[in-house]
């Protein structure tokens, strides 16, 4: 039986195309200290690098 991996499932998830998506690092805590700029691009989604992706999305069995 396929099981999911919860951890993957709880940090990342698939676009409709099938790319896997994650939070950008850095945006819970000490965020008086960092810039307008980088709040703002830290506060959009990226998109998981082709060689990392591959080994999580077979982590994603029914594809959450």
């Amino acid at each position: 039986m396929q099981k999911t991996k919860k951890s993957v499932a709880k940090r990342f998830k698939l676009s409709a195309t099938g790319k896997l998506i994650r939070r950008t690092p850095g945006f819970r805590h000490l965020l008086a200290a960092k810039s307008t700029k980088q709040k703002r691009r830290a506060s959009k989604d990226k998109l998981v690098a082709p060689g990392h992706a591959k080994p999580l999305k077979r982590c994603l069995p029914f594809g959450l």
